[in-house]
């Protein structure tokens, strides 16, 4: 959607969708994009085990228009392992994620899927000295996500990649820009990012908006106090907000807006703390 003020989606559980209360009106009546997270647990995915998360997903999501994407696999699953063997693991679980994420997009081309970034503080600390591992991250990350990339492609979904320990914003936004597709795309966390200004010296979260551009997707909204990846109740964090969501105006385009709580009921003050302050629905 273009910007003015943007719609907030939501990041859950088909069991949050089912049981919490006010929650699924509260998606339904404004076709929020959600971002189903079911898949995250170690386990999800293996031995065709997505399967009954799409089923299950089909009566719950039944007359929602809105987009629908995934978070995909991380716990141990390294996009730029160098092991062979670990490689083929890894790429499994993206193709069974992809084969998820495509059964609940429905065939509309409009899912995403969610994946973190390669990069770590001891990668940022170590460039330029016989550490610096840049130039083989992108190889290895080309290496492992590539036959995911081009199915994706075929699908019109969309890899994000999400920063998790970046200190700086402009080395994924080159990564997903290396691969030359829309189905590679950047993705901003907003406690991530808070966590890595205030505890490794990264900018601030406004700087990894700007430094994405156009090439952000998907943002998870979150609040946080600096020190660790909190996923607070927005308001309840430090994160300065009329910044970040100053920034996000200037794009051609307002990515989707994912809001991605630890207590999913909170997702009602945060939206209700935006739309008081005139920056989100």
């Amino acid at each position: 959607m273009k910007n003015s003020r943007p719609t907030l989606g939501v990041a859950l559980t088909l069991d949050a969708l089912e049981r919490v209360e006010g929650l699924r009106d509260f998606v339904f009546d404004r076709d929020r994009d959600l971002e189903i997270q079911d898949l995250v647990p170690v386990g999800a995915l293996v031995e065709g085990r997505w399967t009954y998360t799409v089923e299950r997903a089909g009566p719950l999501l039944d007359g929602h228009k809105g987009r629908v994407g995934i978070h995909g696999p991380f716990e141990g699953l390294f996009i730029d392992t160098p092991d062979p063997e670990v490689r083929a693991i890894v790429q499994a679980r993206l193709d069974a994620a992809l084969s998820a994420a495509i059964g609940l997009d429905r065939g509309r081309g409009l899912g995403h899927i969610v994946i973190h970034s390669p990069y770590t503080t001891w990668h940022w600390y170590n460039r330029g000295t016989h550490y610096d591992d840049t130039a083989a991250i992108l190889e290895r990350t080309h290496r492992c996500l590539g036959p995911a990339v081009k199915r994706a492609e075929d699908h019109g979904l969309t890899f994000v990649i999400e920063n998790c320990e970046d200190k700086d914003p402009a080395e994924r936004v080159a990564l997903a820009a290396s691969f030359n597709s829309p189905a590679v795309r950047v993705s901003l966390d907003t406690g991530h990012a808070h966590y890595a200004h205030g505890s490794t010296g990264a900018p601030p979260v406004d700087v990894f908006v700007h430094a994405a551009g156009a090439a952000l997707a998907h943002v998870h909204l979150q609040d946080a106090d600096g020190v660790a990846d909190r996923h607070w109740q927005i308001g309840k964090g430090s994160i300065h907000w009329h910044a970040v969501f100053t920034q996000l105006a200037k794009l051609p385009e307002m990515p989707r807006l994912i809001v991605e709580l630890a207590q999913i009921r909170d997702i009602f003050a945060s939206a209700a703390y935006l739309s008081a302050a005139g920056l989100a629905d």
